[in-house]
């Protein structure tokens, strides 16, 4: 019973910070650090269960954006026409899902390893990316469309969908900001940051869970994955509707400060020995 309360807590935990740009990955890490959680249970697999429920809250969410953009990219085929919105934003969003879903294959198990699933670079990553929040706030343009952006642009937003892969970073924190320093208005970074989301999270995901599957699984971790999975998708679909309406009318600073308070407590923690894998 503890571990099902333990399998819905992460799913709430999923669900806000996957969207809310807080760092999914970090506050996961911490979550298991600091509560003890088993890691045979809890760990990276674990972690793949849960993104398939954010991935679906995406997809819920944005359906009939999906859709069109799909068709789009079909009438593509055919010749591409980067005038009409849809395609142009089909291949955008393809565009931007290069340099994560190539570093990712390629350094996998680097990701994976005991040197970036760190509390102490969670906190230090934190306090970084909060600091660009309020510097991108103050820089950028916020004037554009996503639709505007260039192909250039769209592959730096996903080589800042790369550098999140270290917890503590955020996928929609530092894509969102990149978006603001290339001049996009916080709900269209936001909204990008999202749809460029769905591809690479949800072939992360299935491949991590074939992995599991394929080396076999037991009925209780099935319920913890599934219970999990289900949270984390109707917390994050609330809290993708919650960020697009915030950020029409707010600034990231609530963020950035949530996060330095957050790694104070971090390091405040592990100087006196709290917690342990």
């Amino acid at each position: 019973m503890l571990e099902l309360l333990e399998a819905i807590f992460l799913g709430v935990v999923q669900g806000l910070t996957e969207f809310l740009p807080v760092s999914s990955s970090g506050h996961l890490l911490l979550g298991q650090y600091f509560l003890g959680m088993d890691q045979a249970r809890f760990g990276l697999t674990f972690d793949a269960a849960i993104h398939t429920g954010t991935v679906l809250a995406v997809i819920s969410y944005f359906w009939r954006d999906l859709l069109r953009m799909a068709g789009a990219f079909l009438r593509s085929l055919r010749g591409p026409n980067f005038e009409e919105r849809d395609q142009r934003m089909a291949y955008l969003i393809l565009v931007a899902t290069v340099p994560a879903g190539v570093i990712g294959l390629l350094f996998k198990s680097f990701f994976e390893g005991p040197a970036v699933r760190s509390p102490w670079l969670v906190a230090f990553n934190l306090v970084l990316v909060g600091v660009l929040f309020i510097v991108g706030e103050v820089v950028g343009r916020q004037n554009r469309t996503s639709d505007k952006l260039g192909f250039k642009e769209a592959l730096a937003i996903g080589l800042a969908q790369t550098v999140a892969l270290f917890p503590g970073v955020s996928r929609s924190g530092g894509t969102i900001t990149l978006g603001l320093f290339l001049g996009l208005r916080r709900d269209e970074a936001a909204r990008f940051s999202f749809l460029m989301s769905v591809p690479i999270t949800t072939a992360a995901a299935l491949l991590s869970l074939a992995e599991a599957f394929g080396s076999g699984i037991d009925a209780g971790d099935a319920l913890l994955f599934v219970a999990g999975s289900v949270t984390s998708g109707v917390v994050g679909y609330l809290a993708i509707r919650f960020l697009l309406n915030y950020l029409a009318g707010h600034s990231l600073r609530v963020f950035a400060y949530y996060r330095f308070v957050l790694a104070a407590v971090v390091v405040l923690l592990l100087l006196v020995g709290v917690g342990g894998f």
